[in-house]
């Protein structure tokens, strides 16, 4: 598991959720992304359709790259199963970075619970089902909540059954807009967040560009998320709010020193300092 209290820097975590389009050679290369990119984790989304679909919207055509079908049947097209995760689970442990999921119901994160995870995420869609929190809060795993389309009534009711189940979460600020536009970012959250919880605080960024997400570790975001893609021209709803594998290495690379760059509050003169004081004071 994840040690989300005593993080030497911030914790990437590379959503890779239905990017895959149900490919399980393009899910590996998403994972050999987050690897390329010294980012930590990469992160699928699990859901039972039968469950999750409304049923208004299961009967509804879509149109895909394997034709013309019924909303439910797309969502079963590219949901992968125990086969597909245990191919998953393996190649990750080959690799230097954890793999967990979001998870849409009680019966993904029992399936989830097969593997050995380090962190089960609640999506911004679920942090209202107080039966698959509670569920969650038992399984003695940290777990994420994000909390886009959220009220901060709804993240208190969130945030106190998972205390009450026995665990603290850790909380992402998210707007669930894709993509996000900047003026409806709203990162004064982040430290209020804080404050007001006392919980490790992250932000899960939707928006097209790199900056606002650099600002949220600089306010204080401990878990960065983004959806990732291999191409922005690939199918799929979530591909262009994603980051290309170029702008995850720029990411990393922005973002890995800041804990080191901010310091603490404490006004002290250091050696090298001290160096200089002696030529310029005569001390």
């Amino acid at each position: 598991m994840v040690d989300f209290d005593n993080l030497d820097r911030p914790y990437f975590i590379g959503e890779i959720g239905i990017n895959h389009n149900g490919d399980l050679n393009l899910a590996k290369k998403l994972m050999d992304a987050v690897s390329a990119c010294n980012w930590d984790c990469a992160k699928f989304q699990k859901r039972n359709p039968e469950i999750c679909v409304p049923e208004h919207q299961k009967s509804m055509p879509k149109e895909t790259p394997w034709g013309s079908m019924s909303y439910l049947e797309y969502k079963e097209k590219i949901e992968f199963g125990k086969g597909e995760y245990n191919a998953l689970s393996y190649y990750a442990n080959q690799k230097p970075i954890d793999w967990t999921a979001s998870v849409w119901d009680i019966d993904s994160l029992e399936f989830i619970m097969q593997y050995d995870v380090p962190f089960i995420k609640i999506p911004s869609a679920l942090i209202t089902n107080i039966d698959l929190l509670a569920e969650a809060g038992k399984t003695n795993k940290p777990i994420i909540i994000s909390t886009g389309m959220s009220t901060l009534q709804e993240v208190d009711v969130a945030v106190n059954t998972l205390i009450k189940s026995g665990t603290k979460p850790i909380i992402m600020h998210t707007n669930s807009s894709y993509p996000a536009p900047k003026e409806e970012l709203n990162l004064a959250i982040i430290p209020m967040f804080k404050k007001r919880y006392d919980c490790v605080i992250g932000y899960s960024g939707h928006e097209e560009d790199l900056e606002p997400t650099v600002i949220a570790a600089v306010l204080g975001a401990k878990v960065i998320e983004r959806h990732i893609t291999l191409s922005h021209d690939m199918w799929g709803t979530d591909q262009k709010a994603s980051l290309e594998v170029v702008a995850m290495d720029m990411l990393y690379k922005r973002i890995k020193d800041i804990d080191l760059i901010i310091g603490s509050n404490k006004k002290i003169v250091t050696e090298r300092e001290m160096k200089v004081r002696r030529k310029l004071r005569g001390e």
